[in-house]
């Protein structure tokens, strides 16, 4: 297996940032009253957006204040969910070979794109992104594949010759919808069956990994 660029998932492959939702959104949870939830409910809830989030963290007869949890929710992320934030053994490492190669890498999340930023600002600085893309209003999120498509195209890669590294079957599917090669992050938040159930073209247990498919 081979390519030329690669479009990195956030939240569970570049940087574990689990702590630092669960956090925030808990203590808001708290402030309306609501029940909490433990970090490992929230490996299920993330992964398609953070309305989706909410909606999963509330009690099901309690949607109907989604969208005051979610106005609370997002200054209470920036505020906290960075700190907590830390990049993955071995992401540097992926990073650095990339860049020697000369192959343009970018990140495409369904986080909302002010936190994607700031994080990938604290914990990737050292390196040159081609555009690190969170969800943003307009833009639809994965798994549909225009947002990845548009990387491609900014990376100068074709669809087929780009590489989707994800921890979660919206990632493999977006890798299928879009033509790209899908590896599953097995080390991140989902696990290895999903990724394959996902169509994972292969899966990796740590992200050195990627260093390996380039060879």
């Amino acid at each position: 297996m081979s390519f030329d660029a690669v479009i990195f998932d956030l939240d569970g492959t570049l940087a574990d940032t689990l702590d630092g939702i669960a956090g925030a959104l808990n203590s808001v949870l708290e402030e309306f009253g609501l029940p909490t939830h433990d970090r490992d409910a929230y490996r299920r809830f993330i992964g398609n957006g953070v309305e989706k989030l909410v909606e999963r963290a509330l009690p099901a007869d309690r949607h109907d204040l989604v969208g005051e949890v979610l106005v609370r929710y997002l200054p209470v992320l920036m505020e906290e969910g960075g700190d907590k934030a830390r990049a993955y053994d071995g992401a540097g490492r992926v990073l650095d070979e990339l860049t020697e190669r000369g192959l343009p890498f970018a990140v495409l999340s369904n986080k909302p794109h002010e936190p994607t930023v700031d994080v990938v600002g604290r914990l990737f600085d050292r390196w040159t992104f081609a555009e690190v893309a969170g969800a943003q209003q307009g833009v639809p999120i994965k798994p549909d594949p225009a947002a990845a498509w548009r990387l491609a195209e900014v990376m100068g890669v074709p669809a087929g010759r780009c590489a989707f590294v994800g921890d979660s079957d919206v990632d493999m599917l977006t890798a299928s919808n879009a033509g790209m090669i899908g590896i599953g992050a097995a080390y991140g938040l989902r696990g290895a069956e999903e990724l394959r159930d996902a169509g994972a073209t292969h899966v990796i247990t740590q992200i050195e990994g990627v260093i390996d498919l380039l060879d």
